[in-house]
């Protein structure tokens, strides 16, 4: 169902199936040393080409919160706009890994699972969304996530 169209009302006979998966992202350093300056994270692992080739990584990696970062918009490309929602909000992760590094120049791309979907109160939703990130060419998985959603129904 990639770049499928939902209704919100939809989705509750759809838990436990996969919603989509979003396009290839690449993770280039110029991203990476984006994110340090915004984040303030300057660990050499990340910004420093000549002194992380000598890691057991063999190059800068993306910090982890990068790649929890890009959810969203991956989220966005795998299942496009859902009709009858208003807004959307993050509301947290029940848990987060970070499985493995991503080495930069590698590209990634989310896959999401509704794992829950709850009406709180009229018109306002919680979804349940079990998230990966996986590495193109990479058995192993980057981020593997249960990523909480509130949602406001249109009105």
């Amino acid at each position: 169902m990639r770049n499928g169209r939902f209704d919100l009302g939809d989705l509750q006979s759809m838990k436990g199936r996969e919603l989509g998966v979003s396009d290839w992202h690449l993770i280039e350093q110029g991203r990476v040393s984006d994110f340090a300056a915004v984040t303030e994270d300057f660990q050499f692992i990340h910004v420093d080409p000549d002194r992380s080739a000598v890691t057991p990584f063999g190059g800068t990696i993306a910090h982890g919160f990068l790649l929890l970062s890009l959810l969203s918009v991956m989220f966005k490309e795998a299942v496009g706009e859902i009709r009858g929602v208003a807004m959307s909000m993050n509301y947290g992760f029940e848990s987060v890994r970070f499985v493995s590094p991503i080495r930069t120049g590698n590209r990634i791309r989310g896959r999401f699972t509704l794992k829950e979907c709850d009406e709180r109160k009229a018109g306002q939703w919680r979804l349940l969304l079990h998230s990966t990130v996986e590495v193109e060419r990479e058995e192993k998985t980057a981020l593997v996530a249960d990523w909480l959603v509130a949602v406001l129904g249109e009105t």
